[in-house]
């Protein structure tokens, strides 16, 4: 009766994460149809091949680096022992949970009857991954060359993400260990670093021609096409609820696990395996969703584009802490990040004219960053994490969330492995004369020869014969 129980468990755990792969599929099909839908029809054949490349370009680098630094860096390195192995070096050894398991020569990365999870917890990450570079993606539309946007996708999707991932994201981090840093679905470890990245792109990137009047006015360069923006959102919306699910253990025994031998306590756990419940994050992703819609409706006098985006940016602000949130909470949280990110935009955008093509920027970086601080407050004193860690390596105590280590955490998502990096690699592109396409082909559109290849097929079909 324990192998079945055992067997039975293991196999609904693996199946659990690979519909949740699926489901977070349609964030990406959600994310070309909304970045289709935004840009000017000369734009939109090279915005959808941009957005379709990237998917490649990241599993594959996903597959032959970025999961292993993913295993090989929660301690920092040199930051904070392991409490696999006890040592403050990169996780290489042959200890369980060790990156050693996850190159791309590793029995556990190809087909393995004596492992069958391995390939689908990999794929969760990995849409992880094509997320953070589809946000990057949307800021920079209409002006970015194809062969640097490969470039900046494959250094947020498959390096700087699974650094922080690894850092914050992960129950042996650091940053759980020594600020007791909280972020269960990721506020701050794909979207405030995505939206960090974007911002860093963007200030070398330069603005669209004519996004600017000569008095530095900006002007609104809205969507072409409403229905795809809004389906769009829809079915990111429908992704980010699979995300959820993904970031969950849906059922695990939490008794052996923290050290009480002969207790058993089956429940599901977030990625820190702390306790939480599906009908409480259920709960709680929806009604940040509405309080992120209602709060735009109203900021934005009922402007169909930020009203739908300001939906997605209510959950991110509440994404922090709604493994642990009141549902009230959870709305009222994803509220005030919606507002605070829709006047940041337009604020920043006047200040410093920063043309950010879809509010990436704002709906994901701001709302990311607003959505950690407010975490600190809110669940001020709650454990980080569930294992003994010990804070500032004491190795008694839990280490417990806090208004400060959540500030650093969203300083360090933003701006250290966000917008630096993001501004040092575009500073480089732009060097090299490879970051921006020519005035001349942003003004005829990056879609114009295959325009006029089209007429001229066109032509041909219309003056044959037979």
């Amino acid at each position: 009766m324990t192998d079945q129980l055992a067997a039975l468990t293991t196999i609904f755990t693996e199946f659990y994460y690979w519909v949740t792969v699926v489901l977070m599929f349609l964030i990406h099909v959600g994310f070309c149809m909304y970045e289709v839908g935004a840009s000017r029809y000369k734009h939109h054949q090279h915005t959808l091949m941009k957005n379709t490349m990237l998917i490649p370009l990241v599993t594959v680098t996903w597959f032959l680096f970025g999961w292993w630094i993913y295993w090989a860096f929660p301690t920092g390195p040199g930051l904070a022992p392991s409490i696999m192995n006890e040592s403050t070096a990169l996780i290489t050894d042959e200890s369980a949970f060790s990156a050693t398991w996850y190159t791309a020569t590793s029995e556990l990365m190809a087909i393995n009857l004596g492992d069958h999870i391995s390939g689908v917890f990999w794929a969760a990450f990995l849409l992880f991954s094509w997320t953070a570079a589809s946000i990057v993606s949307g800021a920079i539309i209409e002006r970015i060359t194809t062969f640097a946007f490969g470039i900046l996708a494959i250094a947020i999707g498959s390096v700087f993400w699974t650094i922080d991932a690894a850092w914050g994201w992960h129950f042996d981090g650091w940053m759980l260990k020594l600020l007791g840093y909280h972020d269960a679905y990721a506020s701050g470890v794909i979207h405030a670093i995505a939206g960090g990245f974007a911002l860093g792109v963007l200030v070398v990137l330069g603005p669209r021609i004519g996004k600017f009047s000569s008095s530095g006015e900006p002007r609104n360069i809205g969507p072409r096409n409403p229905w795809l923006v809004t389906v769009g959102l829809f079915l990111i919306y429908t992704g980010f609820w699979g995300f959820y699910a993904a970031c969950n253990i849906p059922i695990f025994d939490l008794g052996p696990e923290y050290g009480m031998e002969g207790i058993s306590y089956w429940t599901a756990t977030n990625i820190y395996v702390t306790p939480t419940t599906l009908s409480g994050i259920t709960f709680n992703f929806l009604m940040s969703l509405s309080g992120g819609l209602l709060a735009g409706y109203w900021i934005a006098k009922g402007d169909p584009f930020w009203t739908y985006s300001s939906g997605l940016a209510g959950v991110i602000c509440a994404s922090a802490g709604n493994d642990l949130y009141h549902p009230i909470q959870s709305m009222i949280i994803g509220m005030i990040g919606v507002v605070i990110a829709y006047k940041l935009h337009y604020w920043v955008e006047r200040k410093f004219k920063i043309d950010d093509a879809v509010g990436a920027v704002a709906v994901h970086g701001y709302a990311g960053v607003v959505g950690l601080i407010i975490c600190g407050f809110v669940l001020w004193g709650y454990p980080s994490s569930g294992y003994s860690v010990g804070a500032m390596w004491d190795g008694t105590t839990y280490a417990t969330i806090n208004p400060l280590g959540q500030f650093i955490g969203a300083i360090i998502m933003f701006v250290v492995l966000g917008l630096i990096p993001g501004y040092v690699i575009a500073k480089v592109l732009h060097g090299m004369g490879k970051l921006r396409i020519p005035r001349e082909v942003e003004i005829a559109g990056l879609d114009y020869e295959m325009m006029e290849a089209a007429k001229e097929d066109e032509k041909a079909v219309s003056s044959a014969t037979r």
